[in-house]
């Protein structure tokens, strides 16, 4: 396990393919997925987008969306992570849980430690955050975790609230 980020409560690691099965059972729960517009449709879908979206970002730039477990029992309960999104010209902060792992903080802890990360780690200016406006929960962790409300905005076809931390490091 290529762990990145310990929390108290979360280990964040990187996704390997082995993985596939936990990607596609993550996104099965219609509620899971009802804002973010990206389905996996099968275990082969599932092993495609961490081959040709999640895993190059490791390569690429030393950070990526991670595979988030429980710190007590290793139980996979989502992933979080930073993602650079170059047509954007931007690092987004992005993350999806299973239902049972909602309304327990972890969204905003796993959140918070990505964010400390980039700025810390990485040393990078700015991370946005982004979520359907209807989504409240997903709002919530941006702003826990800090981040400012900048606009509303169309992203990828859908609608979507933006917000933006900068790195308190930089001046």
């Amino acid at each position: 396990m290529n762990v990145i980020i310990e929390t108290e409560r979360l280990v964040l690691r990187t996704f390997t393919l082995d993985d596939a099965e936990l990607v596609y059972n993550l996104n099965l729960d219609p509620d899971v997925i009802r804002y973010t517009g990206d389905p996996i449709k099968d275990i082969d879908h599932a092993r495609l987008v961490l081959e040709q979206t999640i895993l190059p970002q490791y390569a690429l730039y030393n950070h990526g969306r991670w595979a988030v477990h429980l710190k007590s029992n290793l139980e996979f309960i989502g992933w979080c992570g930073l993602k650079t999104r170059p047509e954007r010209n931007e690092v987004d902060l992005g993350y999806r849980f299973l239902k049972t792992a909602w309304g327990k903080g972890y969204a905003t802890e796993a959140a918070y430690a990505c964010l400390k990360y980039g700025f810390e780690k990485l040393g990078l200016e700015r991370i946005t955050g982004r979520a359907m406006p209807q989504n409240i929960g997903s709002l919530r962790v941006l702003e826990k975790c800090g981040m400012q409300y900048i606009k509303e905005e169309i992203v990828d076809e859908h609608p979507a609230k933006t917000y933006e931390a900068t790195n308190p490091l930089i001046r």
